[in-house]
This record gives C-alpha cells, structure tokens and sequence, in this order.
C-alpha cells in the first residue's frame, strides 16, 4: 500500500522516506463509536493471561552476617524458606538465590530471593559490593542475549532480573558505614534501592528517629538516590507521598507467635515486654509489606524493566556499535551498523592476526638465534674439552712409554743379576760339602 501525507504519495517500498514521512504528523484523532465493539473487554483478558502465568519477583537482600536478612523474608512473606547457616570467615563475599514458588487466592508467584554472605566480614572491604554488581548486571546480561536471539522464547525465559534491593542498615543510631554508602552509590544506577534499618528494636524511639534523619541526609549528600514510591498515579499518590517520608523503614522480623491479650500476634519476646512486629507504633514493618507487595511491586518491575535494564542496554548496545541515527541525522539501520561493525571488527582481527604473527616470526627467529648460539657454545665446549682430552691422552700414553721402558730396564737387571749370582751359589755348596766330610 502506499500513505498519502501533505500532498506526497510516498511509497514503502523506500524506507527511509517513508519513516520520515510517518514521523511528521504524530497526532491521534479520536474517532466516536456507534455501535458495542468489545474494547471493554481488555483489562479482563489481561487480568485473565496474567492469572494464567504467573508473576516474578526477584529481591536482592544486602547486609552484614547476622543482621536478620533471612528472618525478614520469612516474616514478610508469612512463610519458612529454608535458611543456612552463614559463616563469619569467608575469604570473599558472594550472594545465593533460591527461587520459590507461592500461591494466595489465586495469583501465582515465582519469587527468587538473593542474600548476601559474607558481606563487610573481610578485613579489607574495598571491592566487598563487586560480587553484587556483577551478580545484577549478570542478570541484564542473560536477559539481553535471550533478547537478541533470532529464536527467541521471552514468553516462558525465567527473568532474573533483580527488581528491588533491601539494603539492611545496622541499628548503630550513630551514622552510615562508608562500606554502605559505597555499596548504594554502586547500585542505585542498576537497581531500585530501599533501605532498612534491621532490627530497630534495640535502640530508643528517638535515637531511631534523629538515626532516621541522619541517614537520609547522608544519602543526599553523598548523591545515592534510593527508590521513591511513585506519586504520578492518582490511585496511589497519597499513601506513596506519605510513605516517602517514612524512608527508611525501621524493621523487626520474628515468625514467633506470642499470646499478647488472648490474641497471638507475632512478636518478639522480652523481660519487659512484647514487640509486635504488625504494630504500627512498634515498628515499620507493616508499612514496607505494604509498600513493597500491595501497592507498588508492579511499579519494580517496570521501573527495573523501563529505567534500569534500558541503561545497561543502551551502554552495551554502544559499546557493540550500534546506534540510532547516522553522523548526518538520518535512521540508523540495522543491517548498515551490523555491517559496518562486521567489518570494523574483521579489520582489528586482521591486525591482530597480523600483529601475533609478526610476534610469532620474532619470536621464532629470536629463539633459532638463542639455539644458535647455544649450539656454537656447546660446540666451541665440545672441541675445548675434546683437544684437553686428547692433550691428556698424549701425556698419559707418554707416561706409560715412559714406565714401560722403566719395567724394561729393570727386567733386564734383575735378570743380570741374577746370572751373576748363580756360579757363586753352586761354588759355596761345593765347599760346604767338602767340609763335613
């Protein structure tokens, strides 16, 4: 077909032309209706295919051994996970995610959760967030290859994606640890952040509320945007507004049922008392179960989907070649940028092919030199040791000449001497005879 736009008749069979012609008028004219259609039917088949597959969660938990990451989940999601055991000694620090399967009243969810271990244990803590920026962009990673597949299967891909971060906050009351500041700064680009103060219990109403006000100042100054809850939607903008002022949460987690006025409440137990962990005067824990599940979970993921994911995207696009337009303002294409970029990398695999074998002939000749003269040196030892051997050689045979005719000499007197001796002996016996008789 072909569009008729300000007077032009612009065929689609140029591209380029046309693209440009669809982009100059954007305006949608609205159109009554004058008869039932079935628009209306639209958010229910979508609630229905919703129902019928399920949602994801993914939540990173961040925090120090022991600072109650494993309770938390278990009280926020009203359920056991199986918790083991984390060593203090780890030599580095590394994350595990298990992946569960939940159900209430109908609605499907496969939540992964990934902790922490082994995080701030080390004595040098310099790259202790490196394992959980590598583990989020990991997740990108795997998602955007799946994206750029030519058989693509994103309808059933498991998206590990991580959409939300608790960072557990230790209840100093004092201040933030530079190993916190560190860790936010490296991730609120890569994911939502929500910090936590953990196990809020153990210090005073108003140490925790100046540790409150003292926490977030940090965060600005040191430039760390933590996730808002968003307050462009009528629906929400309220209690999201109010909330933001709550941040961050001061949280108890416990899946210890107490009795507390014939009524059992989980809680934790004291000699002076209880502390509820769904009391409102209590603790926050109410509010972030609230913030995070009820009200703005599909919030993360689009905001970890729209915001997040198309930042990493966009750089590693760049960084493979590709981009939007040309240097002179017209669409870039796809099959020109692969192209071009194809040939840009079998130009600098050329190079480098030819640089390794230009290495490899240096490297070859330098090493027959090394041979050469390794061999002129064994054969200039060789002829060295060959001439003292036969230098040694003469003079042994000259001494054994020289012994030999030694022997002869002495043969031959000894053999003279005893000639001489022999007539005397034979005359001596004669007269020994003589004698006696």
């Amino acid at each position: 077909g072909r569009v008729e736009m300000n007077k032009a008749i612009v065929s689609p069979t140029d591209p380029l032309l046309f693209s440009e012609c669809l982009s100059q008028d954007r305006k949608v004219r609205a159109l009554p209706l004058s008869g039932h259609v079935g628009l209306d039917a639209l958010p229910d088949q979508l609630v229905n295919k919703s129902l019928g597959q399920g949602f994801c969660f993914n939540l990173l938990c961040v925090g120090e051994t022991g600072i109650g990451k494993s309770t938390l989940m278990n009280t926020l999601f009203s359920t056991d996970f199986e918790n083991l055991e984390s060593p203090h000694f780890e030599p580095r620090g590394k994350l595990r995610a298990r992946t569960y399967g939940l159900r209430e009243n109908g609605v499907q969810l496969k939540l992964t959760i990934v902790s922490t271990i082994g995080f701030g244990d080390q004595m040098n803590q310099q790259d202790s967030y490196q394992p959980i920026v590598d583990y989020v962009d990991a997740q990108f990673e795997s998602f955007l290859q799946e994206e750029l597949k030519i058989k693509r299967s994103l309808h059933n891909y498991h998206d590990s994606r991580v959409h939300v971060c608790l960072y557990f906050i230790a209840p100093s009351g004092h201040s933030l640890k530079s190993l916190d500041l560190v860790t936010m700064k490296k991730l609120d680009r890569k994911v939502n952040v929500i910090p936590v103060i953990a196990k809020s219990d153990t210090i005073s109403r108003a140490e925790l509320h100046s540790f409150k006000m003292k926490i977030m100042s940090e965060l600005v100054s040191s430039g760390v945007q933590i996730y808002q809850f968003p307050t462009d939607d009528e629906t929400v903008a309220g209690i999201n507004g109010v909330m933001n002022g709550h941040l961050p949460f001061a949280v108890v987690g416990s899946t210890e049922a107490i009795n507390v006025g014939n009524k059992l409440v989980r809680g934790r137990q004291y000699p002076w008392g209880v502390v509820q962990v769904e009391n409102g005067s209590h603790c926050d824990f109410v509010k972030l179960r609230e913030m995070l599940i009820s009200v703005n979970m599909n919030d993360l993921r689009e905001q970890t989907h729209a915001r997040h994911y198309e930042l990493y995207r966009r750089c590693r696009l760049q960084e493979m070649g590709f981009r939007d337009t040309e240097p002179n303002r017209k669409p870039a294409s796809l099959h020109q940028t692969y192209t071009a970029r194809r040939q840009e990398y079998l130009r600098e695999f050329h190079g480098v092919e030819e640089e390794m074998k230009q290495m490899f002939v240096q490297k070859v000749k330098r090493t027959e030199a090394e041979l050469k003269d390794a061999e002129e040196e064994l054969q200039f030892r060789f002829e060295r040791m060959k001439r003292l051997h036969q230098q040694e050689k003469k003079r042994l045979e000259e001494k054994r000449r020289i012994l030999e005719e030694d022997m002869n000499s002495f043969n031959k007197m000894r053999a003279a001497v005893e000639l001489l001796q022999a007539p005397s002996f034979s005359t001596a016996g004669k007269k020994d005879k003589d004698h006696k008789k």
